[in-house]
């Protein structure tokens, strides 16, 4: 069977970066910029993004177009004979599906609030009451298992007209959308009464602010949001790579791809923190930010069911765009392994993720009695740790050494894959650098990220 192919090079760059925008790009990527010393952080973060995240990105997307398998298969293509590399491939595909058992909950939150946003529910709702509507919507296990189908039945059902019809035309609309309604969002927060002040915060380079949360740990929470929001080492981006012709090089597309995902995680420092300080709020991070912090800022905003509605839309749109490519990194491994047709494995993997999601979606009610790590953790707790800090490095780590390694593909074939195309070529210069510091600097990713969890 022909291996189906993207229509342009717009809807390949639109699809990786939807894949690698998500809502760590929103409810993290500012909140420690401001604490981490604001555009001191930014350029170390850049930094660590050119030396970490653009390498890797590029491996992944030349082992997807040398192979022109999903990973599951690739390195059945790529790898000598004998050798085990194939293994990997199954941990990533392993990966890919854990990583949805829980962000298809998350992506129904963020549903769910675009409809209470937009029918008014939180109007008249003082602080608690706000924070009460979520503690509510966690407790209410009927209406979470609801919201999570309708999240995996739409990214099967768009994952099912097809590579060019359902997900890249779908896809491009939504990016688009995504990044016009951020820059409508940002002009309108820039310009709040009080919001200069919020702007000082996130942008203005503070040594202080540095200093006081420690050199060392500012740079490790730059590598980690480098590595990190980039979706790597579960082999969703070698999927797209799978799915390009050869006319680009593929450092310049990885180039390109980080540029835009670090956009979206930038603009949405723009849209949060000169509303926060407008409306005299600290700024907080993870899930409460979004949940609890900023629907009571549009709450006392004028026209905030408008400002509120749109920025949940945004949300939305940056959740499902996760969702739908990663999801098409599970059909593409299902049908190398099965050889089924696209409608028969969307069917049965949306069946398998919607019975595999239910533990997350009940882990707040239902089944709150299970916390893996003790303490208030919950299921999705446990996910998320299996994908963030094991999956993800260690999978990074092992596509790097491939690469690079005699025992597997090779810098030679790598690098001749690499530069295939217009664009951006990888440098004789750069191999002493990715064969023996990337994994190194993988490596500490990997520890720290243990390191960081546990103490």
């Amino acid at each position: 069977m022909e291996r189906e192919r993207l229509g342009s090079r717009l809807g390949f760059i639109l699809l990786s970066a939807g894949c690698a925008i998500g809502i760590g790009n929103v409810w993290k990527f500012p909140y420690i910029a401001g604490q981490y010393g604001g555009g001191i952080f930014v350029l170390i973060y850049l930094f660590f993004l050119l030396i970490l995240g653009i390498p890797v990105m590029t491996m992944e997307f030349s082992l997807g177009r040398a192979s022109q398998k999903s990973p599951a298969r690739l390195y059945q293509q790529l790898a000598p004979k004998g050798s085990k590399w194939h293994f990997h491939g199954y941990l990533s595909v392993i990966g890919l599906y854990l990583l949805m058992m829980f962000y298809t909950t998350v992506t129904g939150w963020m549903l769910r609030y675009f409809f209470a946003m937009s029918n008014g529910s939180f109007e008249g709702l003082d602080a608690t009451g706000v924070g009460n509507y979520f503690n509510n919507m966690l407790q209410d296990g009927s209406s979470m298992v609801i919201f999570m189908l309708i999240v995996v039945a739409v990214g099967f059902l768009v994952c099912s007209f097809g590579l060019k019809d359902g997900l890249e035309r779908i896809t491009k609309f939504m990016m688009i959308a995504l990044l016009l309604i951020m820059l409508v969002l940002a002009v309108n927060s820039i310009f709040m009464s009080g919001g200069e002040e919020g702007l000082a915060f996130y942008l203005i380079p503070d040594v202080q602010k540095m200093a006081d949360a420690g050199i060392i740990n500012v740079i490790v929470a730059a590598m980690n949001q480098a590595f990190f929001t980039l979706s790597l080492g579960i082999g969703a981006m070698a999927i797209f790579g799978s799915y390009i012709g050869k006319e680009r090089a593929l450092m310049g597309e990885a180039v390109n791809v980080a540029l835009l995902d670090t956009f979206v995680a930038f603009v949405s420092g723009l849209i949060i923190f000169p509303a926060c300080f407008a409306n005299g709020v600290q700024p907080d991070s993870g899930p409460s930010l979004i949940f609890i912090t900023l629907p009571n800022i549009f709450n006392n905003m004028a026209l905030g069911r408008l400002w509120g509605s749109l920025f949940f839309v945004f949300m939305s749109f940056a959740s499902l765009s996760t969702i739908f490519a990663v999801f098409e990194g599970i059909i593409a491994s299902t049908m190398d392994i099965t050889g089924w047709s696209r409608k028969k494995t969307c069917l049965f993997n949306g069946i398998m993720l919607f019975i595999l999601s239910l533990p997350c979606a009940l882990g707040f009610n239902l089944l709150n009695g299970i916390q893996p790590f003790g303490g208030d953790s919950t299921i999705m707790d446990l996910e998320d740790f299996l994908v963030s800090n094991m999956i993800l490095p260690i999978g990074s780590l092992i596509f790097v050494l491939f690469c690079v390694s005699k025992k597997g593909w090779g810098w030679k074939q790598f690098v001749d894959e690499a530069n295939t195309g217009k664009g951006l070529k990888i440098k004789n210069y750069m191999r002493f650098y990715m064969t023996y510091v990337l994994p190194i600097i993988v490596t500490i990713v990997f520890v720290l990220g243990l390191y960081n969890f546990f103490y």
